[in-house]
């Protein structure tokens, strides 16, 4: 049997009850070994989970866990990760690692070379996403020119970009606009609202022109995450076809050949087995397995659960590293430049970094 992922949590916020709430649905793969309050109101708002809340670090740590999840706001993280790498602790930082580009560049300064900080991005162990990069990595679309993502905002959107480009460190020119206009937005976090009036919503669009042809289009409405009237986009152009949602399109020998991916569901009419995606087929291969079939979770979890498997292999000296913190400041640089870029009409350079 697999040797299950043990980690801690300092925070009690939202983002702290998703871990909880995974190390819940699949305890034989995921254990908590506490949780870090730092209040009696924090303590208080963590008890019903059932686990080990503690009120200093030193309390946190004596449990040895694989790896200590930083699960605070963007002020307070740079610190955090400071002190548990200075405890010579493997960390797996909530996104983004710091708030600035000053910042990341300061906590790059003292801890990247420790080698023990991951960050936690989910989006590309997302089922679609999943199976979507594998069909990129077979070479059914030659190589990959375009990618255009209409989903998801900011570091999340960028690191799906850098990763179907294959762009990795590469230099940027960001150029970024924004339109505001009425819209219907009745769901939040805070639930379905009885207010339906169309109010005001920003739209952002931005290119990040990579060089040698590479190119990435955000395109992101204010609660996109939410708003159920919106859609979701993505768009893979390569040299030799084109994927745009599910679908391929491509040039083989001498013809257009069009091939859906295409997913085995179970819970779906008569078949009893309970709702899970259980796997998804590119022209008759596997291009995706769901490693949590059985635990019935949603896709979102399925992608931040195998997160938290894989970081917990990597913590251990099992796996490789999940998502290290280069690539987590390199997104959130990227994602900065389109904000910057978006308040002040420029195009905005983004030059090579101490991380690159």
């Amino acid at each position: 049997m697999t040797q299950p992922a043990r980690f801690a949590i300092i925070g009690t916020g939202w983002r702290a009850e998703f871990f909880l709430r995974l190390a819940a649905a699949a305890p034989d793969r995921l254990q908590v070994t506490g949780v870090l309050a730092r209040s009696d109101a924090s303590a208080a708002r963590i008890a019903p989970w059932g686990v080990p809340v503690h009120r200093s670090m030193d309390d946190l740590l004596a449990a040895r866990p694989d790896v200590v999840i930083a699960s605070v706001s963007w002020d307070a993280m740079p610190g955090v990760i400071t002190e548990l790498v200075d405890r010579g602790v493997r960390v797996l930082a909530e996104t983004p690692p710091a708030p600035d580009a000053d910042g990341l560049r300061r906590l790059w300064h003292d801890v990247g070379a420790s080698g023990l900080v991951q960050v936690a991005e989910q989006y590309m162990l997302m089922p679609g996403h999943a199976a979507r990069h594998e069909v990129v990595r077979s070479g059914a679309l030659g190589t990959i020119g375009g990618v255009q993502v209409s989903s998801t905002h900011l570091y999340h959107a960028t690191s799906m970009i850098r990763t179907f480009l294959d762009a990795g460190m590469a230099e940027a020119t960001v150029s970024a606009r924004t339109f505001t206009a009425p819209l219907v937005d009745p769901l939040s976090p805070a639930g379905w609202s009885d207010d339906v009036s169309p109010q005001p919503r920003t739209t952002t669009i931005a290119t990040l022109d990579f060089g040698d042809g590479r190119m990435g289009l955000y395109d992101f409405v204010d609660n996109q995450w939410w708003n159920p009237i919106l859609s979701r986009r993505i768009v893979l152009r390569g040299s030799h076809g084109e994927l745009e949602g599910d679908t391929v399109r491509r040039f083989e020998g001498s013809e257009v050949v069009v091939s859906p991916i295409t997913y085995r569901r179970t819970g779906v009419d008569l078949n009893l087995e309970g709702n899970d995606v259980v796997s998804a087929f590119f022209e008759g291969r596997i291009v995706y397995r769901n490693p949590w079939a059985g635990t019935r979770l949603s896709e979102d979890d399925i992608a931040v659960a195998s997160l938290l498997e894989t970081t917990g292999r990597w913590a251990r000296g099992d796996g490789p590293e999940p998502y290290p913190l280069a690539e987590a400041c390199q997104d959130h640089l990227l994602g900065l430049a389109i904000g910057e870029s978006a308040r002040t009409g420029a195009d905005v350079r983004v030059a090579r970094q101490p991380w690159a």
